[in-house]
């Protein structure tokens, strides 16, 4: 469970990164950080021409999202998820904080979309597990970063149709441990038809969550009502 003393005890690691690799923008360069103010206040710009909440897929009781997948966004993601740029995932938090305070109201836990171990052997590392430690250590929420465990390797989601998407996810995760009514946060990077998201919030409810509120970086532009019902389990 990540706590904000867990964060703490890396600073002096991050300290001897930042003396190796001054901080920079990942958008722009701008030294000083690793996402300036410049481009933060850009991205929750974006926010700003979309302000409708999120028609939430199945399981899931409301879904709330930074920005549109496009732009300072995409790449931004990009960075996080494929670049290696883990130090991404703090200012990151920071902006999911920001812009979607609602969705840390009244919310337990915190919980990442895991990924499969073998996914994680071949890119190092988890952004959605990144971004809910960091998303826990900012709010000061607590997170169970190995709740949820992956069964399957599934496919990339990337190409798929909605109904390939949801087949590819459907019974693919597992909750290590029966819940009490918890009320949970599930963290992934992107939303783009919210198969993933709703497989694994299914899975929380069947293991005993009361309510699972479900919030991303970004949503695909595409994304549309789910067609099935719109509730638990």
């Amino acid at each position: 469970m990540a706590t904000l003393q867990t964060w703490a005890r890396r600073a002096p690691l991050r300290g001897l990164i930042d003396l190796a690799m001054p901080p920079h923008c990942a958008l722009c360069g701008e030294m000083g950080a690793w996402l300036c103010t410049a481009c933060s206040d850009a991205i929750l710009a974006l926010r700003q021409a979309r302000q409708a909440a999120l028609p939430a897929p199945p399981g899931i009781a409301t879904l709330a999202a930074v920005a549109p997948h496009r732009g300072l966004v995409r790449r931004v993601v990009h960075q996080l998820k494929y670049g290696g740029m883990r130090v991404l995932a703090a200012p990151l938090a920071e902006l999911m904080m920001t812009a979607c305070p609602h969705a840390l109201a009244q919310i337990d836990l915190i919980v990442p979309v895991p990924l499969h171990p073998r996914r994680i052997r071949r890119r190092g590392y988890n952004q959605a597990v990144l971004l809910a430690e960091a998303l826990a250590a900012c709010s000061g929420r607590a997170a169970s970063l190995d709740l949820v465990e992956r069964t399957r390797d599934t496919r990339s989601q990337v190409g798929l149709s909605r109904s390939a998407r949801q087949a590819n996810v459907d019974g693919a995760f597992a909750v290590r441990q029966a819940l009490a009514g918890e009320r949970l946060l599930l963290i992934d990077d992107v939303c783009t038809t919210g198969a993933t998201l709703s497989a694994c919030a299914i899975a929380l409810r069947e293991a005993g969550a009361s309510h699972v509120t479900a919030l991303t970086l970004a949503w695909a532009e595409r994304y549309r009502a789910p067609t099935s019902r719109n509730d638990a389990v």
